[in-house]
């Protein structure tokens, strides 16, 4: 079942895209068929992934989502089969404006039932999963992801800024939880680059925890080397080898995990217990 799932946080520098790109890395080494959207106009997504040229990019589909401009906007990675690009574009910074109509906040979401569609025609078998990279901004692109998406992840580090701009993304996300797109729930808030012996990074987990209970993911990401070597090198952190890349590969596979059983719970009708009720 497809799940598409909105990485964002309103605070630049915390590590949204290295989410973003681990999570399609564990999606490529359990062989799900997965479409990264770059949402942010610094296109540090498209870079590390590395795909082949295209004659067409997201600003280009979000002026004119027609088949054959979202078909010409997509690449595969150079990571592995089965693993595609939607690349991005800086020219997408001219689309994100502060105070979007419907038309625009439901553009992204247009895009998506397209590329469906396409792959229906085409014979392909349907995306299982959708990662939407989101810019540290609340403006049309990202606002059209949470309409998008059926799952928010957020991303925090563990730093007293970092926690406010997560607040800040909860807030965005209960917001057109309730005005654009009922179906919207978070999925968890994701540290990242903990330090195990920071004394502040323990006491702003704990903060965190206090704020979000148990939407706080109980896997945190690990500060270490190979996450900016593997992106680098435009390898996934998989695939890099090392001790430290193991142990962050780790991580990312249960965070992949937490994906896959809430789109099991959303199929079977329910929401996760870990998810907070909305009033």
């Amino acid at each position: 079942m497809l799940t598409t799932v909105a990485v964002l946080s309103l605070k630049g520098g915390v590590g949204k895209t290295t989410v973003a790109l681990g999570c399609a890395s564990a999606a490529l080494r359990r062989g799900l068929r997965t479409l990264v959207v770059d949402l942010d106009p610094q296109c540090n997504t498209t870079a590390a992934m590395d795909p082949a040229e295209t004659d067409a990019d997201l600003a280009d589909v979000l002026a004119d989502p027609s088949p054959d401009t979202v078909r010409a906007a997509i690449a595969p990675s150079s990571w592995g089969e089965g693993l595609d690009v939607l690349v991005g574009s800086e020219g997408a910074e001219g689309h994100n404006v502060p105070n979007p109509g419907a038309p625009e906040l439901s553009r992204l979401r247009e895009v998506l039932t397209t590329v469906r569609e396409l792959d229906e025609e085409e014979g392909l078998p349907p995306y299982q999963l959708v990662l939407l990279d989101c810019p540290p901004s609340l403006g049309q692109l990202t606002r059209s992801a949470l309409v998008a998406a059926q799952r928010a992840m957020l991303v925090t580090e563990p730093t007293m800024f970092a926690v406010s701009g997560v607040q800040r993304a909860f807030e965005a996300v209960q917001a057109e939880r309730e005005n654009t797109n009922s179906d919207l729930q978070p999925l968890g808030v994701v540290v990242n680059r903990v330090r195990p012996r920071s004394h502040e990074h323990q006491f702003r987990i704990n903060e965190l925890r206090e704020i979000f209970g148990p939407l706080v993911m109980p896997v945190v990401l690990p500060d270490r080397l190979a996450v900016q070597q593997a992106q680098g090198a435009c390898m996934p952190i998989h695939q890099w080898g090392t001790p430290g890349a193991r142990e962050v590969s780790l991580a990312f596979n249960l965070l992949l995990a937490r994906v896959l059983r809430s789109a099991r719970g959303r199929r079977a009708g329910r929401e996760p217990e870990t998810e907070p009720a909305f009033d």
